[in-house]
């Protein structure tokens, strides 16, 4: 039995969101239209893609397997559709961008309003992925450039650190740093953090283990197969804490709070930095390079 692109965003979608509900709420469709589509999919696949529960969805093996090939299958064609529509209308391309953090607040998200509001006649296509996806996305020149966590150098890419923003550690409402202003990373030992296993939660987790370990013990961390948004809307009821940066405190939910961390030094920060290959010949990535530069570089020379 054949399936369609739409059906693999469905199930895309489900996977990133945890549950069958908030991923047809993210797509302005009917839950059931999404369920359904879901299950002709697994049908055509001949195994289950997800386990079911009352808390949500969380994909089997197999389907780890499955969304881990199709997530680079709806990327190209994505790619394809939009250079032919590019061609079509006789613009010089349109541009893609990957990330793997989130747009509901932060620089990420004032960068791409402030590009769009000027440059309205190039379309923008973002494509949230983990790092080694975007990578090699980067590497086969389906992505034009990736803006990720750290400064790390990748071999065959260009590098530049753009803007850092602060750490927030995510709090129930009853906790009782709620009633703090700041909170110091001596603070949080003890605690027990929820992350995400897909990014940014192994690059938090090592924030954490250079933070808070110590000789005699290491932090509490517990990695989840669970979207950073899933874990972020159970703290409210007492589970633990999590770590998030500025881009994601655009979201709220209940009974969860916001509190900035602070180090000896002052707010704690982490830096992010853009990747792109350097023979990437599209006019509007030379574009936008120039305008985040202008807009965000930090001081430092390009890196090989």
């Amino acid at each position: 039995m054949p399936f369609d692109i739409r059906q693999l965003r469905y199930a895309v979608a489900a996977a990133d969101h945890g549950s069958f509900y908030r991923a047809a709420r993210a797509l302005d469709i009917e839950q059931s239209t999404l369920s359904r589509n879901i299950l002709k999919l697994e049908r055509a696949v001949g195994t289950p893609i997800f386990e079911r529960s009352r808390s949500g969805v969380t994909p089997t093996l197999a389907g780890k397997v499955f969304l881990r090939g199709i997530r680079p299958m709806i990327a190209s064609a994505d790619h394809l559709v939009a250079m032919m529509r590019a061609a079509g209308q006789g613009r010089a391309g349109g541009l893609r961008l990957g990330h793997n953090s989130s747009v509901s607040a932060g620089n990420l998200r004032a960068t791409m309003m402030g590009w769009r509001a000027t440059h309205p006649e190039v379309e923008v296509d973002c494509v949230e992925a983990d790092r080694a996806v975007l990578l090699a996305g980067l590497s086969a020149g389906e992505i034009d450039m990736t803006i990720l966590m750290g400064a790390m150098g990748h071999n065959g890419f260009r590098c530049q650190p753009l803007w850092s923003e602060r750490m927030l550690v995510a709090l129930p409402a009853s906790h009782p740093f709620a009633e703090r202003n700041v909170v110091h990373w001596t603070d949080l030992r003890g605690e027990r953090f929820l992350l995400p296993a897909a990014d940014p939660g192994p690059e938090m987790r090592d924030i954490l283990l250079g933070r808070l370990s110590v000789s005699s013990a290491s932090p509490d961390i517990r990695m989840r197969q669970s979207s950073r948004e899933t874990i972020l809307s159970i703290l409210g009821g007492g589970c633990g804490v999590s770590i998030v940066c500025e881009g994601s405190t655009g979201a709220h939910y209940p009974d969860v709070i916001y509190r900035p961390i602070h180090g000896e030094q002052g707010p704690a920060l982490v830096g992010y930095s853009g990747y792109w290959r350097e023979d990437n010949g599209n006019p509007a990535l030379r574009r936008f390079l120039g305008f985040i530069t202008k807009r965000h570089a930090l001081p430092f020379d390009f890196l090989p």
